[in-house]
């Protein structure tokens, strides 16, 4: 089955009414990937339960246990669905891969997420913390020793490559797999042990968020870099496919962000430009003005639409490609938008 998701092409709709759609009768989720996607994980094993303050990220001015200034589409998406996925460190620890778990085995799904992961191995903050492939290799060794089955009706979900290309070894291995063949293989993995729906990210164009201009990045190089990376990833899901036999979500969020950094009043943003961390003073009493929180990572009004991109995409309506656009209403939604944003921080 193919389902390929044009983020942009959704998002009129989901504004009429966000977090509002028929979501599919997923039993768990299952998360797989970076900061973007990560709810705790990297603030518990840096030690934020004790010194929130010096913990990764630093909380203030992050959201504990978030690279954004409040809920990320985990969140939001776990709420819509009534899923929590247990942050893999709140079973440390009793987490022992050599031996089975002693506290129940988590019935809602587990987010296995590191900040700073790599699409293979490792982790470019120098951490000796798995990447999104290894964490894959970690959740299989988790059902087997916990004699478990996988849950075919669960969602499992699979980001990351932006960290291999922000922050490149210093040392390349001339025969390190490609960012995109790590993303393919875990996906490929997930299906291989029974996963039926997973749902699968490409990247925003990382040569217009802000740190592209930064530590020596080259912001053309990362564009041209985005583009090889989603082209091939996209060929490699539609093998998978064939292949394998699984229901691929495609989220594109490549499209999405440059659909908002194009025309940011449509989605309620003034600045898409600079991130609000960078210019806090301003920012700190309307942080919903920003798309960026940092210079990687959006704001929690940045993370609500992607959260309405998979939503909608996960509905029993969208079972193929959604190629209809209703982007030109999107001027009016501004105003909601706006208003929506303001309810949703008051019950964070």
């Amino acid at each position: 089955m193919k389902t390929k998701f044009i983020g942009a092409s959704l998002i009129t709709l989901s504004l009429m009414s966000p977090l509002k759609a028929s979501a599919a009768n997923f039993t768990g989720i299952y998360v797989f990937g970076d900061s973007l996607s990560d709810t705790g994980n990297t603030f518990q094993l840096s030690g934020g339960l004790v010194d929130p303050l010096n913990a990764v990220p630093p909380s203030p001015p992050y959201e504990p246990g978030r690279f954004s200034n409040g809920s990320i589409w985990v969140d939001y998406v776990g709420n819509k669905l009534g899923l929590t996925p247990t942050p893999i460190t709140n079973l440390l620890p009793d987490l022992n891969v050599s031996r089975p778990l002693t506290t129940p085995f988590p019935t809602q799904g587990i987010n296995f997420a590191i900040g700073g992961a790599n699409s293979g191995q490792g982790n470019s903050f120098g951490f000796p913390l798995p990447g999104v492939l290894e964490q894959v290799s970690a959740f299989q060794a988790l059902l087997q020793v916990n004699q478990q089955s996988l849950d075919p009706n669960a969602l499992y979900t699979v980001s990351g490559g932006a960290n291999d290309y922000l922050f490149p070894p210093q040392s390349s291995d001339p025969n390190r797999p490609q960012p995109y063949t790590n993303i393919s293989q875990a996906v490929s993995n997930l299906a291989a042990i029974g996963a039926k729906n997973i749902l699968v990210f490409n990247l925003p164009d990382l040569g217009k968020i802000p740190a592209s201009g930064t530590n020596g990045r080259n912001p053309a190089m990362l564009t041209q870099a985005t583009l090889d990376f989603n082209s091939n990833l996209a060929k490699n899901l539609d093998e998978i496919r064939k292949n394998q036999q699984v229901n691929i979500i495609e989220i594109d969020i490549y499209s999405l962000v440059n659909r908002v950094l194009d025309t940011p009043s449509e989605f309620g943003f003034e600045n898409v430009t600079n991130s609000c961390l960078s210019q806090f003073l301003n920012c700190r009493n309307n942080p919903s003005q920003y798309f960026f929180w940092d210079d990687v990572h959006p704001t929690t009004d940045g993370h609500q639409l992607v959260a309405e991109s998979v939503l909608a995409a996960t509905t029993p309506e969208s079972s193929t490609t959604v190629g209809i656009l209703f982007l030109g209403a999107l001027g009016a939604m501004s105003s909601i938008k706006s208003l929506q944003r303001k309810s949703i921080k008051s019950s964070i």
